[in-house]
Protein backbone atom coordinates (compact mmCIF):
# COMPACT_ATOMS: atom_id res chain seq x y z
CA UNK A 1 0.00 0.00 0.00
CA UNK A 2 1.12 3.46 -1.25
CA UNK A 3 1.53 6.32 0.84
CA UNK A 4 -1.02 7.97 -0.89
CA UNK A 5 -3.69 5.36 -0.20
CA UNK A 6 -3.06 5.17 3.95
CA UNK A 7 -3.54 9.01 3.74
CA UNK A 8 -6.69 8.56 1.90
CA UNK A 9 -8.02 5.82 4.27
CA UNK A 10 -7.35 7.85 7.12
CA UNK A 11 -9.09 11.01 5.59
CA UNK A 12 -12.26 8.64 5.52
CA UNK A 13 -12.11 7.31 8.81
CA UNK A 14 -11.87 11.09 10.21
CA UNK A 15 -14.63 12.31 8.34
CA UNK A 16 -16.36 9.30 9.63
CA UNK A 17 -15.96 10.23 13.14
CA UNK A 18 -16.51 14.00 12.97
CA UNK A 19 -18.86 13.87 10.28
CA UNK A 20 -17.42 17.03 8.80
CA UNK A 21 -14.52 18.07 5.77
CA UNK A 22 -13.82 21.04 8.13
CA UNK A 23 -13.29 19.59 11.56
CA UNK A 24 -11.25 16.09 9.28
CA UNK A 25 -8.98 18.61 8.00
CA UNK A 26 -8.22 20.22 11.78
CA UNK A 27 -7.97 16.79 12.86
CA UNK A 28 -5.60 15.78 10.47
CA UNK A 29 -3.52 18.56 10.10
CA UNK A 30 -4.26 19.42 6.79
CA UNK A 31 -6.30 21.92 4.59
CA UNK A 32 -9.46 21.80 4.01
CA UNK A 33 -8.95 21.69 0.05
CA UNK A 34 -6.44 18.58 0.28
CA UNK A 35 -9.04 17.07 2.31
CA UNK A 36 -11.80 17.25 -0.11
CA UNK A 37 -9.65 16.00 -2.83
CA UNK A 38 -8.94 12.79 -0.75
CA UNK A 39 -12.52 12.56 -0.77
CA UNK A 40 -13.40 12.75 -4.32
CA UNK A 41 -10.58 10.13 -5.14
CA UNK A 42 -12.15 7.77 -2.23
CA UNK A 43 -15.58 8.42 -4.17
CA UNK A 44 -14.21 7.86 -7.72
CA UNK A 45 -12.23 4.63 -6.01
CA UNK A 46 -15.57 3.14 -4.75
CA UNK A 47 -17.85 4.36 -7.16
CA UNK A 48 -19.65 5.58 -4.11
CA UNK A 49 -20.96 9.05 -2.60
CA UNK A 50 -19.37 7.46 1.28
CA UNK A 51 -20.57 10.77 2.37
CA UNK A 52 -23.79 13.02 1.83
CA UNK A 53 -24.17 16.68 3.01
CA UNK A 54 -26.93 16.75 5.56
CA UNK A 55 -28.51 18.86 8.28
CA UNK A 56 -26.57 16.76 10.67
CA UNK A 57 -23.29 17.15 8.74
CA UNK A 58 -21.59 14.51 6.11
CA UNK A 59 -23.31 11.43 6.63
CA UNK A 60 -22.14 8.08 5.50
CA UNK A 61 -23.84 5.99 2.84
CA UNK A 62 -24.73 2.17 3.91
CA UNK A 63 -21.11 1.78 1.76
CA UNK A 64 -19.40 4.00 4.03
CA UNK A 65 -21.07 2.22 7.21
CA UNK A 66 -19.24 -1.25 5.34
CA UNK A 67 -16.02 -0.10 5.21
CA UNK A 68 -15.43 1.66 8.31
CA UNK A 69 -14.49 -1.41 10.33
CA UNK A 70 -11.98 -2.81 7.70
CA UNK A 71 -10.74 0.66 7.49
CA UNK A 72 -10.18 1.15 11.31
CA UNK A 73 -8.91 -2.25 11.11
CA UNK A 74 -6.14 -1.43 8.60
CA UNK A 75 -5.05 1.96 10.03
CA UNK A 76 -4.30 -0.05 13.64
CA UNK A 77 -2.59 -2.64 12.15
CA UNK A 78 -0.29 -0.11 10.11
CA UNK A 79 0.14 1.90 13.50
CA UNK A 80 1.06 -1.60 15.12
CA UNK A 81 3.64 -2.50 12.39
CA UNK A 82 4.92 1.58 11.88
CA UNK A 83 5.40 1.62 15.68
CA UNK A 84 6.78 -1.69 16.32
CA UNK A 85 10.29 -2.76 17.61
CA UNK A 86 12.20 -5.40 18.61
CA UNK A 87 12.76 -5.78 22.42
CA UNK A 88 14.85 -8.34 24.33
CA UNK A 89 14.77 -8.93 27.48
CA UNK A 90 18.06 -11.10 28.60
CA UNK A 91 16.81 -11.98 32.36
CA UNK A 92 13.88 -13.72 30.96
CA UNK A 93 14.98 -14.66 27.20
CA UNK A 94 15.24 -18.17 26.62
CA UNK A 95 17.12 -17.75 23.11
CA UNK A 96 20.05 -20.00 21.69
CA UNK A 97 22.82 -18.00 20.47
CA UNK A 98 25.05 -20.13 17.90
CA UNK A 99 28.33 -18.75 18.19
CA UNK A 100 31.09 -19.83 15.46
CA UNK A 101 34.47 -19.67 17.46
CA UNK A 102 38.06 -21.13 18.00
CA UNK A 103 38.92 -23.72 20.39
CA UNK A 104 41.06 -21.28 21.43
CA UNK A 105 37.91 -18.50 22.35
CA UNK A 106 36.65 -21.80 23.91
CA UNK A 107 39.16 -21.84 26.27
CA UNK A 108 40.19 -17.92 27.00
CA UNK A 109 35.86 -16.37 25.97
CA UNK A 110 33.91 -19.28 26.92
CA UNK A 111 34.45 -19.78 31.06
CA UNK A 112 33.82 -16.30 31.27
CA UNK A 113 31.13 -16.10 29.18
CA UNK A 114 29.10 -18.60 30.93
CA UNK A 115 29.77 -16.81 33.92
CA UNK A 116 28.37 -13.84 33.33
CA UNK A 117 25.49 -14.93 31.22
CA UNK A 118 24.63 -17.01 34.55
CA UNK A 119 24.08 -14.03 36.34
CA UNK A 120 22.28 -12.00 33.75
CA UNK A 121 20.92 -14.36 31.49
CA UNK A 122 20.27 -17.76 33.13
CA UNK A 123 17.80 -19.13 30.59
CA UNK A 124 19.79 -18.26 27.57
CA UNK A 125 21.37 -21.15 26.14
CA UNK A 126 24.46 -20.97 23.91
CA UNK A 127 25.85 -23.24 21.18
CA UNK A 128 29.46 -23.27 19.91
CA UNK A 129 30.03 -24.95 16.24
CA UNK A 130 33.69 -24.59 14.46
CA UNK A 131 35.01 -22.14 12.25
CA UNK A 132 34.82 -23.22 8.83
CA UNK A 133 34.39 -23.07 5.43
CA UNK A 134 30.37 -22.64 6.38
CA UNK A 135 30.32 -20.34 8.18
CA UNK A 136 29.31 -17.39 6.16
CA UNK A 137 26.76 -18.99 4.79
CA UNK A 138 25.50 -19.90 8.69
CA UNK A 139 25.80 -16.41 9.42
CA UNK A 140 23.56 -15.09 6.13
CA UNK A 141 21.12 -17.80 7.39
CA UNK A 142 20.92 -17.19 10.75
CA UNK A 143 22.03 -20.42 11.37
CA UNK A 144 24.83 -18.73 13.02
CA UNK A 145 24.50 -15.77 15.04
CA UNK A 146 28.22 -14.20 15.62
CA UNK A 147 31.52 -15.96 14.32
CA UNK A 148 34.63 -14.94 16.77
CA UNK A 149 38.29 -15.27 15.45
CA UNK A 150 40.82 -14.59 12.52
CA UNK A 151 38.95 -15.02 10.02
CA UNK A 152 39.86 -12.64 7.10
CA UNK A 153 37.28 -14.60 4.46
CA UNK A 154 34.88 -12.54 6.33
CA UNK A 155 36.58 -9.61 5.88
CA UNK A 156 34.09 -8.86 3.04
CA UNK A 157 30.19 -8.35 3.60
CA UNK A 158 29.91 -8.23 6.98
CA UNK A 159 29.89 -6.15 10.04
CA UNK A 160 32.90 -6.56 12.44
CA UNK A 161 34.23 -5.60 15.45
CA UNK A 162 38.01 -5.46 16.73
CA UNK A 163 38.12 -7.37 20.54
CA UNK A 164 41.86 -7.30 20.45
CA UNK A 165 45.41 -7.68 18.96
CA UNK A 166 47.02 -11.49 19.18
CA UNK A 167 50.44 -12.19 18.92
CA UNK A 168 52.34 -15.47 19.65
CA UNK A 169 54.91 -16.97 22.78
CA UNK A 170 56.47 -20.36 22.46
CA UNK A 171 55.66 -23.21 24.64
CA UNK A 172 58.05 -26.19 26.31
CA UNK A 173 57.70 -28.36 29.52
CA UNK A 174 59.16 -27.05 32.68
CA UNK A 175 61.59 -30.22 32.35
CA UNK A 176 62.76 -29.38 28.85
CA UNK A 177 66.15 -31.08 28.51
CA UNK A 178 67.69 -28.50 26.72
CA UNK A 179 65.64 -25.32 26.88
CA UNK A 180 66.10 -23.14 29.73
CA UNK A 181 64.61 -20.08 30.89
CA UNK A 182 64.95 -18.19 27.63
CA UNK A 183 64.43 -19.54 24.12
CA UNK A 184 67.19 -18.40 21.16
CA UNK A 185 66.76 -18.74 17.63
CA UNK A 186 69.20 -21.48 17.20
CA UNK A 187 67.46 -23.04 19.78
CA UNK A 188 63.88 -22.72 17.82
CA UNK A 189 65.40 -24.09 14.86
CA UNK A 190 67.03 -27.28 16.85
CA UNK A 191 63.92 -28.78 18.60
CA UNK A 192 61.17 -30.71 16.75
CA UNK A 193 58.16 -28.81 17.03
CA UNK A 194 53.71 -29.46 17.23
CA UNK A 195 51.92 -27.24 14.78
CA UNK A 196 48.37 -26.96 15.22
CA UNK A 197 46.01 -25.75 12.22
CA UNK A 198 42.83 -25.16 13.94
CA UNK A 199 41.04 -22.34 11.52
CA UNK A 200 40.49 -18.74 12.33
CA UNK A 201 44.16 -18.98 14.83
CA UNK A 202 46.39 -17.12 12.42
CA UNK A 203 48.27 -19.96 12.11
CA UNK A 204 48.81 -19.24 8.60
CA UNK A 205 50.60 -15.61 9.26
CA UNK A 206 53.17 -17.73 11.37
CA UNK A 207 53.94 -19.92 8.45
CA UNK A 208 54.52 -17.61 5.95
CA UNK A 209 56.76 -15.35 8.76
CA UNK A 210 58.59 -18.32 8.76
CA UNK A 211 59.31 -19.20 5.54
CA UNK A 212 59.51 -15.23 4.83
CA UNK A 213 62.46 -14.99 7.24
CA UNK A 214 64.38 -18.63 6.13
CA UNK A 215 64.02 -19.82 9.74
CA UNK A 216 64.10 -23.37 9.97
CA UNK A 217 61.29 -25.50 11.98
CA UNK A 218 61.36 -29.32 11.76
CA UNK A 219 57.46 -30.42 12.41
CA UNK A 220 56.97 -33.61 14.57
CA UNK A 221 53.48 -33.22 15.66
CA UNK A 222 50.42 -31.72 13.26
CA UNK A 223 47.21 -31.55 15.18
CA UNK A 224 44.15 -29.63 14.50
CA UNK A 225 43.27 -28.29 18.13
CA UNK A 226 44.40 -26.33 20.77
CA UNK A 227 42.95 -28.01 23.29
CA UNK A 228 45.06 -30.86 23.80
CA UNK A 229 48.24 -29.77 23.01
CA UNK A 230 49.16 -28.51 25.85
CA UNK A 231 49.30 -31.86 27.57
CA UNK A 232 51.29 -33.09 24.58
CA UNK A 233 54.23 -30.32 25.48
CA UNK A 234 53.78 -31.11 29.02
CA UNK A 235 54.63 -34.81 28.37
CA UNK A 236 57.21 -34.50 25.60
CA UNK A 237 60.06 -32.28 24.66
CA UNK A 238 58.67 -30.67 21.81
CA UNK A 239 57.94 -26.74 21.58
CA UNK A 240 54.95 -25.28 20.28
CA UNK A 241 53.67 -21.75 18.93
CA UNK A 242 50.79 -20.69 19.95
CA UNK A 243 48.80 -17.44 20.83
CA UNK A 244 49.54 -15.28 23.44
CA UNK A 245 46.28 -14.79 25.28
CA UNK A 246 46.34 -18.88 25.33
CA UNK A 247 49.33 -18.80 26.88
CA UNK A 248 48.59 -16.80 29.39
CA UNK A 249 45.24 -18.70 30.11
CA UNK A 250 47.49 -22.36 30.20
CA UNK A 251 50.50 -20.77 32.46
CA UNK A 252 50.64 -21.85 35.64
CA UNK A 253 47.87 -25.29 35.41
CA UNK A 254 50.53 -27.49 34.02
CA UNK A 255 53.96 -28.33 34.11
CA UNK A 256 55.14 -26.01 31.39
CA UNK A 257 56.87 -22.80 30.29
CA UNK A 258 55.52 -20.03 28.49
CA UNK A 259 58.65 -17.74 26.74
CA UNK A 260 59.14 -15.14 23.93
CA UNK A 261 59.66 -15.67 20.23
CA UNK A 262 62.87 -15.25 19.14
CA UNK A 263 62.44 -13.89 16.19
CA UNK A 264 59.68 -11.07 15.30
CA UNK A 265 56.06 -11.30 14.65
CA UNK A 266 53.37 -9.41 13.68
CA UNK A 267 50.36 -9.09 15.26
CA UNK A 268 46.70 -9.65 14.09
CA UNK A 269 42.78 -8.57 15.06
CA UNK A 270 40.79 -10.81 16.71
CA UNK A 271 37.01 -10.04 15.76
CA UNK A 272 33.42 -10.62 16.22
CA UNK A 273 31.70 -10.87 12.98
CA UNK A 274 27.87 -10.65 12.00
CA UNK A 275 25.60 -10.46 8.62
CA UNK A 276 24.13 -7.44 8.10
CA UNK A 277 20.51 -9.06 8.51
CA UNK A 278 21.15 -9.52 12.10
CA UNK A 279 22.98 -5.90 13.10
CA UNK A 280 19.79 -4.33 14.58
CA UNK A 281 18.54 -7.41 15.85
CA UNK A 282 18.26 -6.54 19.63
CA UNK A 283 19.68 -10.10 21.07
CA UNK A 284 22.45 -10.37 18.65
CA UNK A 285 23.44 -7.00 19.88
CA UNK A 286 23.33 -7.84 23.45
CA UNK A 287 25.17 -10.94 22.76
CA UNK A 288 27.81 -8.54 20.83
CA UNK A 289 28.23 -5.84 24.12
CA UNK A 290 28.40 -8.87 26.32
CA UNK A 291 31.52 -10.29 24.35
CA UNK A 292 33.00 -6.75 23.59
CA UNK A 293 33.03 -6.24 27.44
CA UNK A 294 34.61 -9.46 27.97
CA UNK A 295 37.40 -9.39 25.17
CA UNK A 296 37.58 -5.70 23.87
CA UNK A 297 40.67 -3.83 23.90
CA UNK A 298 39.26 -1.21 21.38
CA UNK A 299 36.13 -2.19 19.91
CA UNK A 300 35.72 -0.09 16.87
CA UNK A 301 32.52 -1.58 14.73
CA UNK A 302 32.98 -1.31 10.75
CA UNK A 303 30.36 -2.06 8.69
CA UNK A 304 31.39 -3.69 5.38
CA UNK A 305 28.09 -5.62 4.72
CA UNK A 306 26.73 -5.31 0.71
CA UNK A 307 23.69 -6.00 -0.42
Amino acid sequence: MSALDVRLLAVFDEIYKTRSVTRAADGLGLGQPAVSIALAKLRDHFADPLFVRTSQGMEPTPLADELRDPVRETLDALERVTGYRSEFDPASSTRCFRICMTDISQLVLLPRLLVRLRGVAPAIQIEIAPLSADTSRLLESGEADLALGFVPQLEAGFYQQALFRQDYVCMVSADHPRIGSALTLAEFEAEDHAVVTSSGTGHLILDREIIRQGITRRVALRIPSFLGVAFVIEHTDLLVTIPRRLGEVLEGRGDFRVLPVPFPLPDYAVKQHWHERYHHDPGNRWLRSMISDLLSDAGSIHGLAVP
